[in-house]
């Protein structure tokens, strides 16, 4: 990928730093491109469909974790009761095609509390890899009704692994993303700050090296079809599923230990969806364990029923670790 990504010192060999919008000048840009005339860009933005599918199968085998176990703990957002959490919403960025399209992601507990999480191929260009997808901005609590609804928050630096940008390893396709404080548009050409992420939607907590849970709650904005054809989820909405999680074996893309979760999502709009451990219906707050990085039918009936996600291990925790690093402050 060239001078587009930057190697981290030696303290994380395994960790690349993935420049989005590193000036002033180059964030207000993406800003106004995507709130500009009421926010159209957003609106017709559609799916990414890359790598929204792959076949596999269920095991019965355990994870081993690397090292030790490591968990951080989840802010509690404003959220009303009954409510999705406002910790979710969709990253948009333009695709190889020049087009803009859309993943869900979600914000994460860090200290400068400005860093959302997705799969890595929602960040990097796996089409043309000369680079990050462009114009990367992240929108919590998106709905059709209300689009931004906390802010538009522009992506100034991603961390990522190596592998993933190196060799295509899919158990390395995770990414996290640092951001601006958020904007809103509420005039042309102007925009005004909101304040930084987590202190606006909360954030859902990490939680690295451990044995796989019983259930995972998945949250996103699933769309497209299934391979018979019917097409349950419009992305307009976020969308819950809660599932059995398991080992598995997969074909299509180069993964040594991917997990599974049952989940009904469809593949497009839904990349990127945390899984999230003893998620809390009362705080909507919960441990993210998991990224889907693509959907699966499992059984043959044409319809999708898994989930896939790398393992969050050793290494995801190092990226991770080098993310929280970076500072990010306002772009108005």
């Amino acid at each position: 990928m060239g001078s587009a990504v930057v190697a981290q010192p030696a303290q994380a060999a395994s960790v690349l730093a993935v420049p989005l919008a590193p000036t002033l000048t180059a964030a207000q840009q993406v800003a106004r491109f995507w709130l500009a005339d009421g926010a159209v860009n957003l609106r017709n933005a559609t799916p990414y469909n890359i790598w929204t599918a792959v076949s596999g199968e269920r095991l019965s085998t355990d994870i081993v974790p690397d090292g030790l176990p490591t968990s951080l703990p989840p802010v509690e957002g404003p959220s009303p009761e009954g409510s999705m959490p406002t910790t979710l919403g969709k990253v948009f960025f333009i695709g190889s095609d020049l087009q803009p399209h859309w993943c869900t992601g979600t914000a994460v507990q860090s200290p400068y509390r400005n860093i959302v999480a997705t799969a890595a191929h929602c960040l990097l260009d796996v089409e043309a890899p000369a680079g990050p997808l462009t114009k990367w901005v992240f929108v919590p609590g998106y709905s059709e009704e209300s689009v931004t609804p906390f802010g538009l928050y522009v992506g100034k630096q991603a961390v990522v692994h190596y592998d993933f940008d190196d060799i295509r390893d899919y158990d390395r396709d995770y990414a996290f993303i640092n951001v601006y404080s958020g904007v809103v548009s509420p005039a042309p050409d102007v925009l005004t700050n909101v304040g930084r992420l987590v202190d606006n939607v909360g954030a859902q907590g990490l939680a690295f090296n451990r044995p796989l849970a019983p259930t995972a709650d998945v949250f996103g904005y699933p769309a497209g079809p299934n391979p018979d054809g019917s097409q349950p989820y419009t992305g307009e909405t976020l969308e819950q599923s809660t599932g059995s999680t398991f080992t598995m074996d997969v074909t299509g893309f180069h993964a040594d230990r991917p997990i599974g979760v049952d989940s009904p999502f469809t593949g497009e709009g839904s990349l990127g969806s945390p899984w999230l451990t003893d998620y809390s219906a009362d705080s909507r707050t919960g441990y993210l364990n998991g990224i889907t990085i693509s959907v699966s039918d499992t059984d043959g009936d044409d319809r999708y029923d898994t989930g896939v996600s790398s393992y969050f291990d050793t290494e995801s925790y190092a990226v991770y670790r080098a993310a929280i690093k970076n500072w990010t402050g306002q772009i108005a």
